[in-house]
């Protein structure tokens, strides 16, 4: 058994290692996942009108793209961009069976997540912000190879 010099801990072995590098690869999308939220949730008091709502509907998007970087940290740019489009149309498609306006009359949580009404101009900013998020995942990755 190795033992670990006075004042230091021992080097993680086997499965401490992956269990750390899991961890490292979901840390850069969970903290973009907390920065788009934030610019998310101030877009509307910073901007107005229709360039909120654009806005907020790519950040929406952008989010999706980063969550499932971190449910799925191997993922693929541009497959983790396809899934978040797919989800977020998908959210949007389930508006138009009125269910998440009856959610949202109760609930800010649910009126945040899955909106009130059919948009169809909404979709085309979730194409934007999943582009985004694979532009920034993909130039990320090139930064860090270097």
């Amino acid at each position: 058994m190795r033992r670990a010099r006075r004042g230091y801990e021992a080097a993680p072995r086997g499965g401490d290692r992956t269990v750390l590098a899991a961890l490292r690869r979901r840390a850069a999308p969970a903290a973009a996942a907390v920065v788009t939220v934030a610019a998310g949730l101030s877009v509307r008091s910073v901007l107005g009108g229709d360039l909120a709502k654009c806005a907020g509907d790519a950040l929406y998007a952008l989010l999706i793209f980063w969550l499932v970087l971190v449910v799925a940290p191997r993922t693929r740019g541009w497959v983790a961009a396809a899934v978040a489009c797919g989800v977020s149309v998908a959210v949007e498609l389930f508006q138009l069976t009125g269910i998440p306006a009856e959610l949202g009359a109760h609930s800010t949580l649910a009126r945040l997540v899955l909106g009130t009404t059919f948009n169809a101009p909404d979709l085309p900013f979730y194409v934007v912000g999943t582009a985004v998020g694979w532009a920034l995942h993909h130039l990320a990755g090139r930064f860090i190879r270097r």
